[in-house]
């Protein structure tokens, strides 16, 4: 059996689509908890941050990250904000290999910029603050298994990359 495949890392850098290809070729489940709980609740992220706030969101975070974590065999793309949270970090350390797709703040803002839709943000977040929120959770993403360096780097290398290291463990 598998040792579940973790991704965490900022918003933008990629764990959703990555995560779906690296499940593909390595034949396991893949798990978006982000997506998962906005199916949950039938409403966006952006939307339950704003009706039921960030409080009530991350306690749905971690109830749902922690029962996929305890699955086997499963690629989980975690939420941008999950890897802060303890108890989210330890189950992660405990059921699988992880991961941190770092990526220049210059390049998240240029990403997220065009999606506005994150919860975190709003249509006049700078890069600055970008920056500030990167540079907030560095510490946290840092407890990470491995750290991949994405930039420079396209979706097929930093899968290959990953792919590398999971296999040999």
């Amino acid at each position: 059996m598998k040792k579940n495949l973790i991704l965490t890392g900022m918003m933008g850098v990629g764990k959703s689509s990555i995560g779906r290809d690296l499940s593909s070729k390595l034949n396991m489940e893949f798990k978006d908890i982000d997506i998962i709980i906005e199916k949950k609740l039938s409403l966006s992220i952006s939307k339950i941050f704003k009706m039921k706030g960030e409080k009530f969101f991350r306690e749905i975070e971690e109830k749902e990250t922690i029962a996929y974590l305890n699955k086997k065999n499963t690629v989980i793309a975690l939420g941008g904000g999950a890897f802060i949270n303890q108890k989210i970090r330890d189950e992660t350390i405990k059921s699988g290999i992880s991961f941190w797709l770092d990526l220049d703040a210059k390049v998240i803002f240029q990403r997220i910029k065009v999606n506005m839709k994150r919860p975190l943000l709003s249509s006049n977040t700078s890069e600055n603050e970008i920056k500030k929120l990167c540079k907030s959770r560095e510490m946290a993403y840092s407890l990470s298994n491995y750290r991949i360096d994405c930039n420079a780097k396209n979706k097929n290398q930093i899968i290959k990359e990953i792919l590398n290291i999971y296999e040999s463990k």
